[in-house]
């Protein structure tokens, strides 16, 4: 009796570690360790990758954007209104939240912009935050959450009617809000074939997933973990990365498989760059931090 109780007690545990082994996957590089490429910065943000793999992000406080080039040198891009999100579109413009007077704006490789954003329903944004571009219609799904800034010269209680997630439609003049009810939406990041959007609800402790329907309208809204995030991304075998406290990853169930520490106060937002796009570029505090990866970021 009692061999037979061990050997069910070493079934049970055997089937329990490869259960486990199974729902962690091997992402991260064999042996490699996060890096801190460079600092003194005020507090970063919004990492990028441009086609070539180049990561451009932000020092927002500073109303800075720099570029981590793949060669591996930091250059300055210039000041575009304390951008935040940004994300590249099907034009090879970079989109920004740009926060100092709470617009969305089209940012050209010269340093011209165009403000794509400035209202909606004739009142200022409470602050867009992040966004993300579909690949196949180049419409754009914005958060607006209410973070007050020292810096502003307006107002700085809430300019809607709340905190929403907006779609700005292909045709770049129509908005939308296609989800009104969320605490405080922040990271958003969506699937290479423009199916799937997940939204962070920061304030609410929770990231959902929803249907993007063919006339760009949200269906199907279904929590997809109980965390929060700041900014977001996505990887090649459909695993979502949270920031915060280090990096979270999720696969596509929702299921944690991974938490990456970072040693910092806060980490704000993440993305996949390089030559190859297996590097992942992580924004924190006064930092620009880097680790090689098994999987692949998505263009």
């Amino acid at each position: 009796m009692k061999r037979l109780t061990v050997f069910f007690c070493l079934l049970f545990f055997t089937t329990l570690f490869i259960a486990n082994a199974q729902k962690s996957a091997n992402i991260i590089a064999k042996g490699a360790k996060v890096e801190k490429l460079t600092d003194g910065f005020s507090f970063t943000e919004g990492p990028i990758a441009d086609k070539k793999g180049n990561v451009y992000f932000t020092d927002q406080p500073n109303d800075k954007i720099y570029i981590w080039t793949v060669e591996g040198k930091l250059v300055d891009f210039g000041s575009f209104g304390r951008a935040n999100g940004m994300f590249f579109d099907r034009d090879g413009h970079l989109l920004s939240c740009s926060d100092m007077d709470n617009e969305i704006w089209s940012i050209g490789m010269d340093g011209s912009h165009t403000v794509l954003v400035s209202d909606y329903a004739g009142k200022k944004l409470n602050g867009p935050n992040d966004l993300w571009v579909h690949p196949r219609n180049g419409g754009v799904y914005f958060t607006d959450p209410l973070y007050k800034r020292n810096y502003w010269m307006r107002d700085p209680a809430m300019q809607q009617e709340g905190q929403f997630v907006f779609w700005l439609k292909p045709d770049r003049k129509t908005i939308l809000i296609v989800d009104a009810g969320m605490k405080q939406p922040n990271g958003i990041i969506g699937t290479p074939d423009g199916k799937k959007l997940y939204i962070a609800d920061i304030g609410d402790s929770k990231t959902y997933v929803y249907d993007i329907m063919p006339d760009g309208s949200l269906a199907n809204k279904k929590l997809f973990c109980s965390m929060g995030s700041d900014g977001m991304t996505i990887d090649n075998k459909g695993n979502i990365y949270l920031c915060g406290r280090g990096v979270t990853v999720f696969n596509s169930k929702g299921e944690q498989i991974e938490q990456i520490p970072i040693e910092a106060r806060w980490t704000a937002n993440i993305c996949f760059g390089g030559n190859d796009m297996k590097t992942l570029f992580i924004t924190a505090s006064e930092n620009l931090y880097a680790l090689k990866m098994n999987v692949k970021g998505v263009k």
